[in-house]
């Protein structure tokens, strides 16, 4: 297995390769990526978050992070759903967090979906979660055994985007997939590898 598959932190505990040693790396490798967190307010922030990653290191969201929490009102979609023009204004102003407006636009549409969602029974935690793949494939030993996309990752997105739902590709909801726990992809010797 090449080195930089697998990463010895100063804690002695080896990572995955691509956590470096920025702590929140860290603590977000150990204690979320892969770990599912089956609530909608936890999915809703995650497919934000994704979608303001797009083109951006994930380092990035996750230093900002604190600051999305503060503008977007903690994910909260019922309270996402009724931003207006004026907050959305309001967000470009915020050097906190990413200033994109198609992005920030896309929370809010989201928003409002996943809100008409719950009105009508339905819930986002189950829609991404009934895109699971059967948990058949080998744990991966290197960055060539993960996909970019999957069938599964495909067929998200396609469904999130017919109801909607924008900034969610299929690279965006394979990172999702992985990061929600409905694909285990933390490599062989990693701590966290079951």
């Amino acid at each position: 297995m090449a080195r930089s598959e697998l990463v010895t932190g100063s804690d002695g505990i080896v990572r995955c390769g691509w956590v470096t040693s920025a702590p929140e790396y860290e603590r977000y490798h150990d204690e979320e990526w892969g770990t599912p967190f089956r609530t909608e307010r936890d999915m809703f922030e995650k497919i934000c978050l994704e979608g303001f990653q797009a083109g951006l290191s994930w380092i990035t969201i996750l230093r900002r992070r604190p600051a999305f929490r503060v503008a977007f009102d903690d994910f909260e979609p019922h309270v996402v759903a009724e931003f207006d023009e004026r907050r959305v204004e309001m967000l470009m102003t915020d050097t906190g967090i990413i200033r994109n407006r198609a992005k920030i636009q896309s929370c809010v549409t989201n928003a409002r979906i996943v809100v008409e969602m719950l009105e009508r029974g339905e819930s986002l935690v189950d829609l991404v979660w009934s895109f699971a793949p059967p948990p058949s494939r080998p744990r991966p030993r290197s960055l060539a055994d993960l996909p970019a996309i999957t069938p599964e990752s495909e067929a998200l997105s396609a469904e999130l985007r017919k109801r909607g739902f924008r900034f969610v590709g299929a690279t965006t909801m394979y990172a999702l997939m992985q990061s929600e726990g409905l694909v285990d992809d933390h490599f062989v010797g990693c701590h966290r590898a079951s």
